[in-house]
């Protein structure tokens, strides 16, 4: 087993036997390490899921070796003492040779490259929402109150063209030219949207998920791109819990005591799906909720966040369970009348 803290430059290796007896330490530069592993016997590397890590993982593959990826915070707990690159990939040979320890499946270049989509698009809603915020502020100082929301942009508009404006034209002009980088920013939103949306109309995966109620294009994207094998799942709540939408447990002394959500997951899809399960309780969603059904009933007692987080856990235990599965999502109220 091998061990490997990567880096850019400089890549620290732990060789040991698989009891751990420790075989060799070595310092390999960027292509020395590539040459070494190319020229190495088949064995057992394992990598820290982090930056280029998957890379590598593919590069490992086609070395003939076996990878395996670990979260970086089930490595720290056995870094002995001061951390260095030698102490670190010491602990992730320790750590991988756990008989329980959970660990990462590589992802492919399509999913990586379906990520860097997903996460592009994202990063501009952010750049947009910072830019439509420095407006409201801007304007705020001038004694105008803007509510928070893109479909306020409108009523900017209005304001900066009024004829009988109390605004300085220099402010006007920087306000404008703020709404222009907001419309450039939209407009790069709507592309990558629509190209997010084809490659769900595309693929047999996504398809599938977009008949659950709840989920669209882009959750079943994220899903298709972010989330492992549900073989690697033993059941529907397993993967609740890997996107942190099962409660924190604070349990002692044979007594339970659960908390809120652990959000110790996958945060892209947890987002989308709680999004996704708001869209259902809003005033049109609700038409489509079933008067004795089971979310009916909370949301007549419980308050809509709280149902919104249960109702998330509910689609993402579905969601396991199509793809597991391998069909399109059935109603359980249809399937009973059927």
């Amino acid at each position: 087993m091998i061990g490997v803290d990567l880096a850019k430059s400089v890549f620290q290796l732990h060789g040991a036997s698989m009891t751990g007896r420790p075989k060799f330490r070595k310092k390999l530069s960027r292509q020395g390490f590539a040459d070494f592993m190319a020229k190495h016997p088949p064995a057992v590397v394992v990598m820290e899921a982090c930056g280029s890590a998957h890379y590598w993982a593919r590069e490992m593959s086609r070395f003939g070796h076996e990878v395996k990826l670990i979260a970086p915070h089930y490595v720290k707990p056995f870094v002995k003492r001061q951390k260095n690159d030698a102490a670190d990939a010491e602990a992730i040979v320790i750590a991988a040779q756990r008989p329980e320890m959970r660990f990462v499946e590589p992802k492919s270049p399509e999913q990586q490259s379906r990520t860097i989509l997903f996460r592009a698009r994202e990063r501009l809603v952010h750049q947009r929402t910072e830019l439509v915020n420095a407006l409201r502020a801007c304007l705020y100082e001038y004694g105008h109150v803007i509510p928070q929301g893109i479909r306020q942009l409108s009523r900017i508009e209005d304001i900066l063209n009024a004829p009988n404006s109390d605004l300085p034209e220099l402010m006007r002009e920087e306000c404008r030219d703020l709404m222009k980088q907001i419309a450039e920013k939209t407009v790069r939103i709507d592309t990558r949207t629509k190209k997010i949306k084809d490659l769900a109309a595309e693929a047999d995966t996504a398809r599938r998920l977009q008949t659950i109620p709840g989920v669209g294009p882009l959750t079943a994207l994220a899903v298709e791109a972010f989330a492992p094998s549900m073989e690697s799942f033993r059941c529907g709540r397993d993967f609740a819990a890997w996107l942190g939408l099962v409660p924190r447990q604070y349990s002692s002394g044979g007594k339970e005591r659960l908390g809120r959500v652990s959000k110790a997951g996958q945060s892209d899809i947890r987002r989308l799906l709680i999004i996704g399960a708001m869209s259902r309780l809003n005033w049109l969603g609700r038409k489509s909720i079933p008067e004795a059904s089971w979310l009916a009933r909370i949301a007549a007692r419980k308050p809509r966040m709280l149902v919104a987080i249960a109702l998330a856990n509910k689609m993402a235990r579905t969601i396991w369970a199509v793809l597991a599965k391998n069909e399109d999502y059935r109603d359980s109220a249809q399937v009973a009348a059927a």
